[in-house]
């Protein structure tokens, strides 16, 4: 198991449900089969910038990420459709753009975005099920 993966699950568990100790963030990584120390999790909190709050640990916002404009800027200037297939959400904006709005919903960091791909007007974007797909459609069909 590598550091980068390790820190990936982190991240994907503190988004998932609260988590509020690093002995409850040990016990749920070794459900996921990954084995990690105490000093481990404590430089991995450290690098990632997480923070204990009321709701459980959280990512502050990285000066290392990148900015941009915000995801309803974007998206009410080039979106223009949305669609459904399944998981699967295909969004149509105007032809060059559809890098700067899946660059932009990335950075919105939604639980309920697996992952986009853009090409030049079309981006998918990949929900972990069929529900999850439909509510994620209506939110983005209210950028339209």
């Amino acid at each position: 198991m590598n550091k980068s993966f390790r820190q990936g699950q982190i991240l994907n568990l503190i988004r998932q449900r609260r988590i509020r100790t690093q002995q409850e963030l040990a016990r749920e990584l070794a459900r996921l089969g990954i084995q990690a120390t105490q000093v481990t999790l404590s430089r991995d909190i450290r690098e990632l910038g997480l923070v204990k709050t009321s709701e459980g640990y959280r990512q502050v916002e990285s000066t290392v990420r990148a900015k941009g404009p915000p995801f309803a800027a974007v998206a009410a200037e080039f979106l223009l459709d949305v669609r459904i297939a399944r998981n699967l959400i295909v969004l149509k904006t105007s032809p060059g753009n559809a890098n700067t709005v899946a660059a932009a919903l990335d950075r919105e960091d939604w639980p309920e975005v697996v992952g986009t791909i853009a090409g030049d007007d079309t981006i998918l974007v990949v929900a972990p099920d069929e529900e999850t797909a439909a509510a994620l459609r209506d939110k983005l069909a209210g950028y339209l």
